[in-house]
């Protein structure tokens, strides 16, 4: 499988440095540029697998990129996630409809663009996208259902695999109990909120064989995350 390549159009330089030091981290091959008609230059000149795209650029808006990459034949269908301040409900609606496949406010966290990137590729180009998940010291091969946590391997039983599986999309991101039964466990089946409970405790125990600290975060009348600092 070729290295996904992810041109990020970002005039804001560390935060372009940021996104293209993560990205390549996670194994992507990255290429940058400082504003719109840079980025429309080298997605000419070599077609990228996905685009973060900023809002606000100069010379030429991330929204008139959107929309010429969007009218030319070889770029119509290349994902583009859209970076920008703009919250309000207008804004995501109209960089959605010029093209955009997902949408991200500033400021924003780097495990959730990871995981908005991983999500977009699997929906759109699913060969690109890397069927091993990791948070911190955690994988998840999809394909062999297979987890490690520090090089060793955790040993799981099927809802305590959907479970993690379903956080380590989501890092960072705190679920209710009711949230983690409709993920988990579809919302056609009647189960105790509890029972959440006894799961995530299974899973805890699992992942921290032989290791210190817990990945799981407990958040008093709200849910759990995964929460690791890598």
């Amino acid at each position: 499988m070729s290295t996904p390549h992810i041109l990020v159009i970002e005039d804001d330089d560390a935060i372009a440095t940021l996104i293209q030091y993560n990205l390549e981290k996670e194994g992507y091959d990255v290429a940058i540029a400082g504003d719109g008609e840079e980025g429309l230059v080298q997605a000419d000149e070599r077609l990228p697998d996905l685009i973060v795209l900023d809002w606000m650029l100069p010379k030429v808006s991330g929204i008139e990129v959107c929309r010429r990459l969007r009218g030319r034949p070889e770029s119509r269908n290349v994902p583009i996630i859209l970076l920008t301040a703009r919250g309000e409900e207008s804004d995501r609606v109209r960089g959605l409809d010029v093209g955009a496949d997902d949408y991200l406010t500033k400021p924003f966290s780097v495990p959730e663009l990871n995981a908005r990137i991983r999500a977009v590729l699997r929906r759109i180009r699913p060969g690109l996208a890397d069927d091993r998940l990791n948070h911190g010291d955690i994988v998840v091969d999809r394909v062999s259902h297979r987890v490690k946590r520090a090089g060793r391997e955790v040993h799981l039983g099927p809802t305590e695999y959907r479970l993690l599986d379903h956080l380590i999309q989501h890092p960072g991101r705190v679920f209710s109990r009711e949230q983690l039964l409709d993920a988990v466990w579809g919302s056609d089946v009647y189960v105790e909120a509890r029972t959440v409970d006894v799961h995530v405790g299974r899973l805890r125990k699992a992942l921290m064989q032989d290791v210190d600290i817990d990945p799981i975060r407990t958040v008093r009348s709200a849910g759990y995350s995964l929460d690791l600092e890598g």
